[in-house]
C-alpha cells in the first residue's frame, strides 16, 4: 500500500512536471508568433536602412599601428549585405560621432548613398544628433522615420532607435539599447555579420 502511494504521488508530480513544462513552451511560442507577426510587416516597408559604426559595423575595438595609424576591422559579410539592400532599392547610410578617413573609404567602397560623420557626437558641443541627421535624410527622401531600419549599439544611439520603425542592436550593445521595449536583438556580434544578419531577414521579405 505505501509503495503504492509512493507511486501515485510520483505520477501525479510527473503529471504537473510535465504540464508546467509544456505550459512554458506554449508561452514562448506564443511570444515567437507575436513577435514575428508584428515585426514582419515593418520589415517589408522599410524604405531606408542606416547603421552606426563603432560597435555595430565594427566589433568596437580602436586599433592603432605602431606609428600610431588608426585601424578598424570591418567583415565583407555585411558589406555584401548593404550591398545586396541597395540593388534590391533600399538606400543605406552610415551615422557616426566618428570622424575618420577610414569610414570614409568603406562608405565610398559600399557606395553608400549616405555618410554623416560627426554625429551624435558626446564630445563635440552643439554637433548634430543622430535622429536630426536621420531627419534629414528622410526629407530628402520624403519618407518618416517609421520607414527607417536602425542599428545602433550605444547611448548616442537611443533617441533614434527610438523613433525608427524597426529599431535593431547587436547582442553587444550596451544595457540601455538590450532595454529598449521595441529593440531587434541580433544574434551574431557588432563586426562579425550583424548587419548581414539583418539584411538577409528584410530581403528575405522584400525580394
Amino acid at each position: 500500500m505505501i509503495l503504492g502511494f509512493i507511486d501515485s504521488r510520483a505520477k501525479i508530480l510527473l503529471f504537473f512536471c510535465i504540464c508546467k513544462i509544456m505550459h512554458k513552451k506554449h508561452a514562448i511560442g506564443l511570444h515567437i508568433s507575436f513577435f514575428w507577426l508584428t515585426l514582419c510587416p515593418i520589415m517589408r516597408k522599410v524604405k531606408l536602412f542606416l547603421t552606426d559604426v563603432d560597435g555595430c559595423l565594427t566589433d568596437g575595438g580602436m586599433y592603432y599601428g605602431a606609428d600610431g595609424e588608426e585601424m578598424k576591422r570591418f567583415c565583407v559579410y555585411d558589406g555584401m549585405g548593404i550591398v545586396r539592400l541597395q540593388k534590391a532599392g533600399i538606400p543605406c547610410g552610415i551615422l557616426t560621432s566618428e570622424n575618420t578617413p577610414i569610414v570614409q573609404r568603406r562608405a565610398e567602397k559600399l557606395r553608400l548613398q549616405y555618410l554623416r560623420m560627426g554625429v551624435g557626437s558626446q564630445v563635440q558641443r552643439g554637433a548634430t544628433t543622430k535622429l536630426e541627421a536621420a531627419e534629414e535624410i528622410c526629407r530628402e527622401l520624403g519618407i518618416t522615420l517609421e520607414d527607417v531600419c536602425f542599428v545602433g549599439d550605444d547611448i548616442n544611439d537611443l533617441d533614434l532607435l527610438r523613433a525608427v520603425g524597426l529599431p535593431a542592436c547587436p547582442p553587444n550593445a550596451r544595457p540601455e539599447v538590450l532595454a529598449l521595449p521595441r529593440i531587434l536583438r541580433l544574434q551574431t556580434p557588432g563586426g562579425q555579420g550583424a548587419i548581414r544578419e539583418l539584411a538577409d531577414k528584410i530581403l528575405d521579405l522584400t525580394i
